[in-house]
C-alpha cells in the first residue's frame, strides 16, 4: 500500500507503468481535500485490504510526512484486528537531504525498512542505500544480492561514504537552507 501516483506518489510505489505495479497488488491511499496525506483513507485501506507492507514517501508531496503518526496507525489498526502488523518502508530519496540535515523529520525510529539515493538531494554519487532493523537485515540482504546487486565499485562506495560525511557538516546544513 502507498501514496497514489495523483497524489504525488512515486511511480516504483506500486504504477501499473512500472513493473511493481504489475507483480504485486499493490492499493493507493490519496490525500484528502486540503492536500495532506488523508489519514482517514490509510485506515480504510488498512481495514479493506489488510497489506503487507505500507509505504511512504513521494516524488511529488510538497508537504512533511510525518512518519511517527503513520507508525502508530499501522500499530492501532493490528492491535485492534489482532493480525501482524504491516511492515513500514519509507522511500526518503526526494527528502534525504531534508531528513539529514533535521528539516523534515526522520524516518529512522519508525520504519521497519528505509530507502534512499545518494544522488538527489544527499548531492552525492548515483546510487542508493537501504537501512532495515536487524531481524530483517538477512530477507534484504538475500534479495538484493545476487539477483539485483552487480559487483562492488569501490568508487562509488567510496563517494556514498564521503557524501554521507558531507551531510554531518553545517555548510550541508546551509546548502539544503
Amino acid at each position: 500500500m502507498s501514496l497514489d501516483l495523483n497524489s504525488g506518489g512515486h511511480l516504483s510505489h506500486g504504477s501499473l507503468a512500472n513493473l511493481s505495479g504489475k507483480i504485486y497488488n499493490v492499493y493507493h491511499y490519496k490525500l484528502d481535500e486540503n492536500g495532506y496525506i488523508d489519514t482517514i483513507d490509510i485506515i480504510k485501506c488498512l481495514k479493506e485490504y489488510h497489506p503487507k507492507l505500507v509505504i511512504a514517501g513521494a516524488s511529488a508531496y510538497s508537504r512533511k510526512i510525518y512518519f511517527s503518526n503513520i507508525e502508530e496507525m499501522l500499530k492501532i489498526f493490528a492491535h485492534n484486528e489482532s493480525i501482524e502488523k504491516p511492515y513500514f518502508m519509507v522511500d526518503m530519496a526526494h527528502i534525504a537531504g531534508l531528513v539529514a540535515a533535521g528539516m523534515h523529520p526522520s524516518p529512522f525510529e519508525h520504519a521497519d525498512v528505509i530507502t534512499t539515493t545518494t544522488h538527489k538531494t544527499l548531492r552525492g554519487p548515483r546510487g542508493g542505500l537501504i537501512f532495515c532493523r536487524p531481524e530483517l537485515e538477512k530477507k534484504i540482504n538475500s534479495g538484493v544480492f545476487p539477483g539485483m546487486q552487480g559487483g562492488p565499485l569501490e568508487h562509488v562506495i567510496l563517494a556514498k561514504a564521503i557524501c554521507a560525511e558531507e551531510a554531518l557538516r553545517p555548510s550541508f546544513k546551509e546548502y539544503i537552507e
